[in-house]
This record gives C-alpha cells, structure tokens and sequence, in this order.
C-alpha cells in the first residue's frame, strides 16, 4: 500500500551562514526539524566563527540573494519567513524587494545587528534600510533591549514600561508587533515583551544560568516562523516559541561544544522522542 502524499508545512529563513552550528540558518534549520517544519534557506552571508566569536564575514551578492529567494518562491509553497543577519543596505533592500511581491507570506525580522559574542553583523549604514524597507513589512520584529534601543536611537529599557513605551515607538516604523527579548536584562526571570495592536503582553520564565546561548535570537525567531508556518495564530507561536527556546537553554546548559559561548540544544524533544528504528 502506498502512502498518500502529505502536505509539509514550509518554513524560510533568511540569513547569515554559522560555520560552527549555532545561530544564523544552522540553528535554523535545526529549529524548523525539531518542529516538524520543512525548512528552506536564502544565504546572505557566509561568516568564519566559532564559539569565541566572528573572524570574517562574505556578504553574498544582492542579486545571488534575489535568484536564491525566486528560486524558492516559485517552487515551494512556503507559510511564513524569518530574516536574520542581513549584513548591507544592498541584501536589506533585495530581501524587500522581492518580498512586497509576495505580501501573503507572515514575515518575522530579527533585526540581527550584533552576534552574542560582541561582534558586529550589520553595517552601520543599513540600518536606515532596515527600518524603512523591512521592517514595515514584518508581521513580527523580535530586537533583544539593545537592538530596540539601537532602532530608535534611545537608551535601553530599564524595565517592563520602558519595553512596552519602545514597542510601541518600534510600531510606529510599521511592523505588526514587536517582541522585546529581555534576555540581555538581570535578574531570576527573563521577561520578555509582546506588543501588538491590542496592548501588551509580558511573557515571562526562570531565567537559566549558562554559558551556552549562542543562537538564541535566532532559534526563537526561527521557532515563530515554523509556529506561524504551521497556522498558529502570532501570540500562540510567540508563546510556543519562547517555551521552545527555554527548553532548548535548559537542555544545553550542560552541552561541551567549544570553549566560548556553546550552542543550545535544538533536538532536545527529538532525542527525548527518538523515532522508531
């Protein structure tokens, strides 16, 4: 007996390449599988890091970006894309471009301006493009406190009223929401930020002591797009996402990968839920 074919929920991400595994479309596309996503990727930068940081960066020509992205949108039926590092003004507004064609696709930016390891992925300059060009087009932007701070050129928020008074500043470039992630923040609970038309939402859990957070911004972003591509409504991908990504810290707080900032572990609910032989 023959199977019946099966539609796949299809996820793309958008982003930089991590030699070592751990964020850009590596985390990805780990984050898509572990969610039972088919997932598909638009290069836009191959970067040489590790877990100690990032040594170089090879932005991918803007018009390579452009036939990789039709390449895929006129193949595969794809239910909602993630941006990630972006690297120019030049990628930022051939990402636009083609996306404003296809206005029926959920978009989630992660405004990806700094690696966790201090390192720079955005330059300078594009950030006017990113506010003007991708941003407005975003069902979602997900900027951690020092990137929402970077977008509106402010001090950092100090606390859920300062999140909630940038989230709505961040709405007024245009997106549909914005999450504030609260990771960079101190204390025992990582709060995190949802705002949308309807208010605000806190969202919140313990905060997990570990060194192993690189990819993070990544994997979450990457969790709401495969939650969105799925068919789940914003704030239940948010919220899916975020416990997702809690789950991931805490399963690889104990990982042994590199000597810098590890990885989280994005197949912790495949290895506790093996596939049959």
């Amino acid at each position: 007996m023959v199977d019946r074919p099966s539609k796949v929920p299809v996820a793309l991400t958008i982003a930089g390449s991590d030699s070592s595994g751990g964020a850009g479309i590596q985390a990805d596309l780990k984050t898509f599988t572990a969610l039972g996503v088919y997932g598909a990727s638009v290069l836009t930068a191959l970067t040489a890091q590790n877990t100690r940081g990032v040594e170089a960066v090879h932005p991918i020509p803007p018009d390579f970006v452009v036939a990789q992205l039709e390449s895929v949108f006129t193949d595969l039926n794809v239910g909602a894309a993630k941006t990630g590092m972006l690297a120019n003004a030049g990628i930022i507004t051939a990402v636009a471009d083609v996306l404003e064609r296809r206005p029926g696709i959920p978009l989630v930016c992660d405004p990806v301006m700094v690696a966790t390891s201090g390192d720079v992925l955005l330059e300078p300059d594009a950030i006017s493009a990113l506010k003007e060009r991708l941003i407005p087009r975003a069902i979602l932007i997900t900027p951690n406190i020092p990137e929402a701070a970077r977008l509106l050129e402010a001090d950092e928020a100090r606390g859920i009223d300062e999140m909630a008074r940038q989230g709505e500043a961040l709405m007024g470039l245009g997106c549909g929401a914005v999450l504030i992630k609260g990771g960079h923040d101190s204390g025992a609970t990582a709060s995190d930020l949802l705002v949308h038309s309807g208010g605000s939402v806190p969202l919140e859990a313990p905060r997990i002591t570990t060194r192993n957070t690189h990819g993070t911004g990544c994997t979450l972003s990457a969790a709401i797009a495969a939650f969105l591509a799925a068919g789940e409504p914003l704030e239940t991908a948010v919220r899916r996402a975020k416990s997702f990504v809690w789950h991931a810290l805490e399963a690889g707080s104990g990982l042994e990968i590199g000597s810098g900032s590890g990885p989280v572990d994005h197949l912790f609910a495949i290895k506790r839920h093996p596939r049959p032989a």
